[in-house]
Formats: C-alpha cells, structure tokens, sequence
C-alpha cells in the first residue's frame, strides 16, 4: 500500500444545507416504471450478465472500514463502461423498430461508444461529433461500431452545438444524456439504463450500504444511481458526489441552490467528467437528495490506476480507467481528514460503494497512466 496516501487531500468539501431525501420526490423524475422498463430490456439482450462487485478488502483495513464495495464497469458487455446501459438502449427506445433513421450524439468518449453500439445492433447509420480534446483511441474505438466521427474543433459543448445544428438540418434522430427544459424523454431513458448498477448490487451483497460515492460530469450517472436507490434499496445510505476541481458544477449548483454554469480553465484528465453544467433532471434529483459534495484535483488519478492493477487495494486485479478513481481518491482523502471523516461518520460499521465506472475504453491513456504511476512509486 502506497505510504503516501496519508497526504491525500480533496480540495472542496460542502455540506448540502437543503438535503432531504424523499423517495416520492426522487421517482417523480424517473418513475418505477421506467426503471422496471429499463432493466426488463436491457438484461434481455445477448451477453448481458451483471458487472462484479469487488471487495476492495485491503483499503479497508487501511481505513479502518467495514466494506468497500467496488462495482466494476469495466466488464459491461464489450465497451469497458457503464454507459453500455445508457445510450443503447436510448436509441432502441426511440428508434422504435425504424430503420432508415440517422442517430447522431455528441460525446466525450464512452456515451458515443454506446449510441454507436446501439445504432450498430438495430442497422442504423450513426454520427457521433467529439472535440478536439477526445483522444484518437476514443475515435478509433467509435468507429469499430461503423459510426461517422466527426472531429469539431473547440470543448465538448462546441461539439453538441455542431451536432444539434446539423441533426436539424439533416432530420436525424439525436440521442444525447444531457437534458434542459425542451429535452427530457432521451436523458430519462439513458439515466433509467444507469440505475440497473443499483438493481444488480441490491442483489449482490446483503449488506446494508451506508455510503455512495457517485462520480458527476452533467450527473446523469449519479441521478440514475440516486434513482435506483430510491427504487431497490431498503435503507437510504449518505450519497456523496464527486467531481473534478476543475468541473465541480454539481458543487457549485448546491452551494448556491440553483443550476450555475461554471468555466473550466483546464480540462481534467478525467474527461468524462470535465462538464461546466449540469443537465436538468440530474439537478430536479441530486439538489435535495446529495448529503456532501467533494472535488479532487488530477493529481492521484494515475496512482489511483496503478494501485487498482497491482492488487494495491484488493486480492483482485482491477483495471479500471482515470474515470474509475474519483470514488477511491475522495474515500481516502476524507478518510485522512478526521473531522471530515466524523462528519460523515465512517468508521468499521461503514458499507462504502463506489463505482469503478470504466475500464481501459481509452488504451492509449491507460497505458500513460500506469506508466506514470510506476515513475511516482520508483522515486
């Protein structure tokens, strides 16, 4: 176990003022149904099984803790994240058995991967836009699914105004997890698929979880989550969001009791969360229901990817992608900070989940990171 993990700190820590959690309120915004549908469908389909949940049995003893639950994403289907369960399935949805329709998204990586899988499955002709920040292993990976990248020039959200713009113009169907007040059907599909996490892990440990750490980018992941809670577990545990310093936009929008748009001066290496807003119903679902929010720098992603795949934190091998670390990161750095620790009471009867949302999608940065890792463990 790294020694230096005891100088591990997350850079903001808030107390949501407005938490009350309400499971009537949180299935207002993704019904019963709509979930039941979601996972009817899904674990319907060739090769679904579900992800494991790991123990990570040697950071708790670290810790002092009772589990650590560790849900890996990294075996979903054949795409290396959950997003599997999201964007495919928005498009079966929507397409509704038509075939001479044209799906377009835009994305940062694993959501596009999806839409094109799912394009791919049905026969549809697929455009998936990225930015220029999304790396070309991302790209190449895309197009295996036989979807049209285009590359736009600019952030991510230059890239959804290209694809919004040229979806009118062309009549195509698009399927994007970002909602506001004009487009709510595909986000609620797409965040109905995410919470099948909650469904599978409600099955797989009878323990009673008392904390969630929930990674954020526009917090559709982390609504779905919250949703599936609400709708599988019997006991409401502490939910803990968790996002980039640089994007901590779920942060801010509680801190101040509204959506806020923030402006991201670096893009974090965690790209798939780098997101300056949130999307609408994740907002509806996260401002009562989010107990803390924490935001953590790049700095310990790459250690955090090494330690996973040299059994660091548990007897099994994890790979697990930059996307996968903020859950770990913030566990530990609040763990180092007593007060912090206290006041989200985690001690040896604490059941922690966190999600290991992502494998190695992105190769090529994978690679860089282990790489980094072993450099900053060899000094």
């Amino acid at each position: 176990m790294n020694s230096k993990m005891n100088r591990w700190r997350s850079s903001s820590f808030l107390i949501n003022k407005r938490f009350n959690f309400s499971r009537k309120e949180v299935l207002k915004y993704l019904s019963k149904k709509t979930i039941d549908s979601a996972y009817n469908k899904i674990s319907s389909w060739k090769n679904y099984k579900p992800t494991p949940l790991l123990n990570l049995n040697k950071l708790n003893k670290k810790l002092k803790l009772g589990n650590i639950f560790y849900k890996d994403e990294s075996k979903r289907f054949h795409l290396k994240s959950f997003k599997a369960l999201g964007g495919a399935y928005a498009v079966e949805k929507v397409s509704k058995g038509k075939k001479n329709i044209t799906i377009s998204s835009a994305t940062a990586g694993n959501h596009g991967r999806s839409v094109a899988w799912g394009a791919q499955r049905l026969g549809l002709k697929c455009k998936i836009f990225i930015s220029q920040y999304v790396s070309k292993a991302r790209e190449i990976e895309i197009k295996k699914f036989g979807a049209d990248v285009i590359r736009v020039k600019g952030d991510y959200e230059s890239s959804l105004k290209e694809c919004k713009k040229l979806t009118k113009k062309n009549g195509w169907q698009i399927v994007q997890d970002v909602s506001d007040k004009n487009y709510k059907l595909v986000p609620r599909l797409t965040m109905a698929g995410y919470s099948i996490m909650i469904k599978e892990i409600s099955n797989q440990t009878n323990k009673y979880i008392t904390h969630v750490f929930l990674q954020a980018g526009v917090g559709g992941m982390a609504a779905g989550s919250v949703a599936g809670i609400a709708r599988y577990f019997k006991r409401i545990p502490k939910i803990i969001v968790v996002e980039p310093t640089n994007a901590a936009c779920v942060l801010k929008s509680i801190e101040k009791g509204k959506m806020t748009k923030i402006k991201i001066k670096k893009e974090s290496i965690m790209g798939g969360m780098s997101c300056n807003e949130m999307s609408l119903i994740p907002w509806h679902i996260l401002k009562k229901a989010t107990n803390f929010c924490v935001s953590i720098d790049d700095n310990q992603v790459a250690n955090t990817v090494g330690m996973l795949a040299s059994k660091s934190f548990s007897t099994n091998k994890i790979i697990g992608g930059e996307c996968s670390t903020p859950g770990i990161i913030s566990l530990i750095s609040l763990c180092n900070n007593k007060k912090l620790k206290n006041i989200l009471n985690l001690d040896e009867k604490s059941n922690i989940l966190i999600f290991g949302c992502e494998g190695d999608a992105d190769k090529d940065l994978y690679k860089k990171l282990l790489l980094k890792s072993k450099k900053l463990n060899d000094n």
